[in-house]
């Protein structure tokens, strides 16, 4: 199930009812976390994470951000971004898309779907289908452009 994303700061009722609708129980750590994640669509780092949530007031553990991420991914209400073996992001946009992963400032940006042309898929065993492909491309900025 796909919930449409907020361009605005989610109150904490959405956020409950969010994280309900997903059979999450809605832990005051994990409301506020949501309320950081679902304001807009966005990459963020579990380290961003756990600087906006205390920022705001709320000091949670980082332990607690790292499940929380987790949990959230594997409800489906995140896309967990692996860009190397060092860096992880969580992604709020959950339309079918790509990336681009600017290795000089560490920036991962969204490209739109129809951007990306692949010949095929490989031919997988016959107990495996396909669940769906990501891509990252891996750049750098040129330097005075």
């Amino acid at each position: 199930m796909k919930e449409p994303q907020a361009s605005r700061e989610m109150t904490r009722a959405e956020v409950i009812g969010l994280l309900r609708r997903h059979g999450i129980t809605p832990t005051q750590q994990r409301v506020e976390i949501g309320r950081v994640l679902f304001a807009r669509t966005q990459h963020v780092s579990a380290e961003d994470v756990l600087a906006r949530v205390g920022d705001q007031g709320s000091p949670v553990s980082k332990a607690t951000v790292y499940n929380t991420l987790g949990l959230f991914a594997d409800k489906g209400l995140l896309r967990e971004v692996v860009v190397d073996p060092t860096r992880r992001f969580y992604d709020t946009n959950l339309e079918p898309h790509h990336h681009i992963y600017y290795t000089d400032t560490g920036e991962l940006q969204d490209i739109v779907i129809d951007g990306l042309r692949l010949g095929h898929v490989p031919q997988l065993p016959e107990d495996a289908e396909v669940e769906g492909v990501d891509v990252i491309i891996r750049a750098r900025r040129q330097p005075n452009r």
